[in-house]
């Protein structure tokens, strides 16, 4: 809401006032003022949860009161409206940045550096890899780029100004554990912070495509999303540590995520399985544009993650099974992680010659109800809004009943599939995990 209402105040010179939730109000009034916008912005608080409560509940929350001020709730929208700024509401200029922290710490026992490192937020709360300059200056060999080169600068949450230079991100990559050989992966990683928060259990995904994988050593297959790999686990790491650190995420400050999400301790980091693809079967980051010799580093991100837990059953083909499970997700876009043995049987018996052509046979199979697919609070809040607009299909979708039939995933282009595993078991993951646009690693070389 700051960002809207910072836009028109500042474009248009309309008096403004945002409302958000009781839960993260304090994010609007503080961080996000002093790091994003760079203007105070007046908020009025609703109560929490407001995400599918019956009408008369939000008539009672709009007759109530603001549970920012205390006033009542139309007296507060007014005074927002109407007061005349106050001093600290009268700043202007660019945010500050984020204060640096010093760039050497006084020598101290591994003990009280480990709780120092803890103390400020600087770990994932395991131990980690003290980065001392020997091991930085080592870290920094594994790319050409100079250490005080800026990797990016609105970096931080909702994309606020947190800049960062190759050095910052070789000292993380040392605390994850990382070898020299991997650092141009994790740079790759951290020129795509900010990564996605929310309020809700979101989490994200690495995939790693091209030359890399094997030169590095990572697992692409038998138990390749397990623990069981240095390169996987060190780098999905490192993502969040870029995430704390980088884009400083401190939980119940500048995010709020209720339950947060176990995927995040590796981020489910992996490589693609190019090797083992069906003929005709592109691997992802060809798929995204890339030429097959480039190596590229893709970030999903999702909230679902479906085990098939079983083998596939010859009578009841893969595909039946994967529309059947991806009826349960939002609708908004879909990623199948399988086996080789499951993308061999979908190619070799069921004729599916491409990923594309799986995307369009699921696009147009899976079904669910209008009521379950606005039942769904992220649909409702992101697309409800599009429907409103009268943008289709979703303005006739929130016409029909709520026993009415839709097929959720509309663009075909919204579905993909990854390959990864060792052909030890013929099974798969539906999960809900969405592409953002991937990084050329081969750049951070």
């Amino acid at each position: 809401m700051s960002l809207e209402a910072g836009e028109i105040e500042q474009k248009y010179r309309i008096p403004t006032v945002a409302a958000a939730g009781s839960n993260v109000v304090s994010f609007g009034i503080g961080p996000n003022a002093t790091y994003n916008t760079g203007m105070p912005i007046r908020y009025i608080g609703v109560p929490f949860p407001f995400s599918g409560q019956p009408r008369s509940v939000l008539k009672g929350y709009i007759a109530g009161k603001d549970t920012v001020s205390g006033k009542p709730m139309m007296q507060a929208i007014v005074d927002g409206l109407t007061k005349p700024l106050t001093d600290q509401e009268k700043m202007s200029g660019r945010p500050p940045e984020a204060a640096p922290e010093p760039r050497l710490l006084p020598p101290d026992t591994e003990d009280h550096l480990q709780r120092l490192f803890k103390e400020k937020g600087w770990t994932d709360y395991n131990p980690v890899i003290l980065p001392t300059q020997v091991r930085v200056a080592a870290m920094l060999k594994g790319t050409s780029h100079k250490p005080e080169e800026i990797v990016k600068t609105a970096a931080g949450t909702f994309g606020t100004r947190r800049p960062f230079t190759v050095e910052k991100v070789a000292v993380l990559a040392v605390m994850a554990g990382a070898k020299p050989e991997y650092f141009p992966v994790i740079l790759a990683l951290a020129s795509l912070v900010p990564y996605q928060d929310s309020t809700t259990s979101i989490a994200q995904m690495i995939v790693v495509n091209g030359p890399i994988r094997k030169q590095i050593g990572m697992n692409s297959g038998m138990g390749a999303l397990g623990p069981d790999n240095e390169a996987n686990s060190v780098i999905g790491r490192a993502m969040t540590l870029i995430h704390k650190v980088i884009q400083g995420y401190q939980e119940g400050v500048t995010g709020f995520a209720s339950l947060s999400n176990p995927l995040r301790y590796d981020n489910l980091c992996m490589a693609e399985n190019e090797e083992a693809l069906p003929e005709g079967w592109l691997p992802l980051h060809v798929q995204m544009g890339h030429q097959p010799a480039e190596s590229v580093v893709t970030v999903f991100t999702g909230w679902n993650f479906i085990n098939s837990t079983g083998w596939v059953e010859q009578h009841y083909a893969p595909q039946m099974l994967m529309r059947d499970y991806m009826a349960s997700l939002s609708g908004m876009g879909a990623t199948l992680i399988m086996d080789p043995s499951v993308a061999d049987l979908l190619k070799d018996v069921q004729g599916f010659k491409t990923k594309a052509m799986l995307g369009d046979w699921l696009s147009q199979n899976v079904e669910k109800t209008a009521r379950s697919y606005w039942g769904n609070s992220i649909v409702s809040s992101m697309l409800g809004p599009l429907a409103a607009q009268g943008l289709e299909p979703y303005a006739t979708w929130k016409k029909l009943p709520g026993d009415t039939t839709i097929k959720p995933f509309a663009n075909p282009k919204d579905i993909h599939a990854v390959v990864v595993g060792g052909k030890t078991a013929s099974v798969w993951f539906a999960t809900d995990f969405r592409p953002e646009k991937g990084a050329s690693i081969d750049a951070w070389r």
